[in-house]
């Protein structure tokens, strides 16, 4: 119970930061023919610039799945190791322009909306993807797994740096003992 209370505040605090902040940032532009059907599913968080709402969490995953009403079910998930807990909240995202740009809204708290901006893509594959918020100090590179190669890591922090991004204080997620845990 007190996990769910905690994911709570955290959704909070996440809304307040990005209450009502929909833009893009400056030189950076969402990936175009978009397939949100590939993009469904479970991604791992592999780096993220550093926010309250996530600190202290390990083995971070987004799950992506449609709503009732069009949108995007948001399930993110993490454990903190400080508390031998898993913690998650559920947000909805909405596209923003249309359903082929990587432009999404995405609220975890009421009628808050903050960017969810896709601007590097796997259009292949859909296998890892860099995504931002409002603005540059939110920054997130994914993946279908809980790992991915060096050579792929650095290219796609590499994109990251060029679009602006302070790449030296990039969080790097622990996905280690990730098979041993229950996964819920």
């Amino acid at each position: 119970m007190r996990g769910k209370k905690e994911m709570k505040k955290l959704s909070i605090i996440l809304a307040l930061f990005l209450m009502g902040c929909v833009g893009i940032p400056e030189n950076i532009k969402p990936v175009d023919n978009f397939e949100l059907e590939k993009y469904l599913g479970k991604w791992y968080e592999i780096a993220r610039l550093d926010h309250s709402f996530e600190r202290g969490l390990t083995r971070i995953t987004a799950d992506y799945s449609l709503r009732n009403d069009g949108g995007v079910r948001v399930l993110n998930r993490g454990y903190s190791v400080k508390e031998n807990a898993w913690k998650e909240v559920e947000g909805k995202a909405y596209f923003v322009k249309g359903s082929d740009q990587g432009y999404l809204k995405v609220s975890f708290f009421g009628p808050f909306y903050g960017s969810y901006i896709i601007f590097g893509l796997d259009h292949d594959n859909y296998q890892y993807s860099i995504v931002c918020g409002p603005d540059k100090s939110y920054l997130w590179i994914l993946a279908r797994g809980p790992e991915i190669n060096a050579d792929l890591k650095n290219k796609l922090i590499e994109k990251a740096a060029a679009s602006g991004f302070e790449t030296n204080k990039l969080i790097f997620v622990d996905h280690g003992s990730l098979l041993s845990l229950s996964r819920g």
